[in-house]
Parts: C-alpha cells; structure tokens; sequence
C-alpha cells in the first residue's frame, strides 16, 4: 500500500468520501490550513498555553474538512479534477497510471516536503521571513502537485466518469 493511500484511510477517504472532499469547498478551504497552523503555533508566546486552542481548531478542521462538504454536483472544476486525480495517484499499485505522469508527483511531494524544515525551525527560532519561505515552497508543491493529479484525472479517467462532467 502507497503512503498515499495509507494517509487517505487515516483521513477516512474510502469511497464515498473521496467525492465529498472533491467539492471545491473542500480543497479550497484546506489550501490555507498549513498557513492557520503555524500561526496558531506562532502565537504560543503570546498566549502562552491557550494557543493550543486555534491549534485544536485547525487540526480538527483538518479531520473533518474532506467529510464537511457533500458530493460537487459537477466534475468541471480543476479542485474536483485534482482530488479525483489524487485517488488515481493512491491506487497507482492497483492500477498503473500513463508513464508520463509516474515522476512529477513524486518530485513535487518532494518539493513541498523541503519547505517543511524552514517552517519548524522558524517557528522555533520565531522567525517569520523564514516560516513565510518554507511555507511558500510547501504550498508551491502542493498545488502544483494538485494541478499535476488534474491532468492526470483528465487523461486516466474511466469513460464513464469522464462523461458526467
């Protein structure tokens, strides 16, 4: 089983749920959560212990935000793409996805993993230029990686998924 489709189970994304997270709403309102957290985290010398509160919102809104939105009505939006893109990515051991679309996301989840040591350590050392940087990079990966699971929904989906949109 891929890391992918483990982390997918961990967040209760089997069946249904993957067309409930595809809702634009969905993706859209998880895009800043990496955002929310290291300024919930930045505020911990400010307020001390109650910054674990916006830190318990923002990791329960991260829980509950792929079950929070019912099914898109329709497939047309690049977010709904993306998110049926990624289910395609997880079963990619099941069933092979196109050869041109086998490293990219590979280099991409790279790409976002190496932003992540710049946010710990500016969190730690409170330093925003650099939480800002790593950040950016993280995000930059993600969604290009998202953009990258579009193109493959496109191009690997069953016939009769693609006719609904």
């Amino acid at each position: 089983m891929t890391l992918d489709a483990t982390m997918a189970r961990a967040f209760g994304l089997e069946g249904d749920a993957w067309q409930r997270h595809a809702n634009p709403w969905s993706v859209y309102t998880r895009v800043p959560i990496p955002w929310l957290l290291a300024g919930a985290i930045w505020t911990r010398t400010r307020i001390g212990r109650w910054s674990l509160v916006p830190v318990g919102a923002v990791c329960a809104w991260t829980a509950v935000n792929p079950r929070a939105f019912p099914p898109p009505r329709s497939l047309d939006h690049w977010a709904s793409r993306s998110v049926l893109g990624e289910t395609s990515w997880a079963r990619r051991e099941e069933v092979p996805v196109p050869p041109r679309h086998r490293v990219a996301p590979h280099v991409l989840g790279a790409l976002s993993a190496l932003g992540l040591p710049f946010v710990v350590r500016g969190l730690v050392v409170r330093d925003g230029w650099m939480v800002a940087f790593g950040l950016a990079v993280q995000s930059a990966g993600k969604l290009w990686f998202l953009d990258r699971m579009a193109l493959l929904y496109d191009e690997a989906a069953p016939a009769p998924a693609a006719a609904t949109r």
